[in-house]
């Protein structure tokens, strides 16, 4: 059972799909607008809606924010909203506010309030910013039919230093590593830089290193039971 928190502000078709995916994944999702018809809407899909106006203090005081993992702010075109939102939660000790923005002035004026993670919709996908929010390992994933995927990780703790056939994808998480992605030094113009470059079809001693991105593809759940063994390694 997944026990983290998250909470959702603005549930109109972008935040409701985040708050969707993260239910669906067994966190427990606090959902807040101020519009009681899509309060209305998402009430049975996630653990707490409520009706509430996220620019007034007094209200997201009441909601012990503090105490959840995440806040996602997908407040749509009221961007001062958006902004007054995110002062109120830095200001409440919210662990990590994540807010959308629409291009790069709305971005700047973010950065500029405190907040150090940004959604663009051309950038971020619902579905991306929930899985990302569950498991930070995932650099990107591409979900397939019957609740499997295609995920780019970043190599966990547990899984550095060791060989493919140590780890033991397939026959310990039933999943498949199509390939490594790995950070290799080089020199252009006498200048020292890194190049990440796919080694194809990994060998059964291929060791992991702490810079590989791996690609693996298996079922949602192996992927995080993955992630999660290794992490706490």
């Amino acid at each position: 059972m997944n026990y983290s928190k998250f909470a959702v502000v603005g549930v109109g078709r972008y935040g409701h799909t985040i708050a969707k995916r993260l239910a669906e994944k067994g966190t427990q999702v606090f959902a807040f607008d101020p519009d009681e018809e899509k309060i209305e809407m998402i009430k049975d899909e996630v653990a707490y809606a409520v009706t509430l106006d996220a620019t007034d203090l007094r209200a997201l005081r009441m909601q012990n924010l503090d105490e959840l993992d995440a806040v996602v702010v997908a407040i749509g075109e009221n961007f001062e909203a958006t902004v007054l939102t995110c002062v109120h939660l830095i200001d409440l000790g919210v662990k990590r506010v994540i807010a959308r923005a629409s291009g790069d002035h709305q971005r700047l004026i973010l950065e500029k309030i405190g907040v150090t993670e940004i959604l663009t919709p051309e950038d971020e996908v619902a579905n991306v910013v929930a899985e990302k929010l569950l498991n930070p390992n995932i650099v990107s994933f591409l979900q397939l039919p019957d609740e499997h995927e295609i995920a780019e990780i970043i190599a966990p703790k547990g899984v550095i230093g060791r060989t493919i056939e140590e780890i033991g994808f397939r026959n310990k998480y039933e999943m498949t590593l199509i390939t490594i992605k790995r950070a290799y030094e080089v020199t252009k113009n006498g200048e020292d830089t890194t190049e990440e470059h796919i080694i194809g079809v990994p060998k059964s001693e291929t060791p992991i290193k702490e810079s590989d991105t791996l690609v693996v593809f298996g079922a949602a759940k192996s992927v995080q039971r993955f992630i999660e063994i290794n992490e706490s390694l």
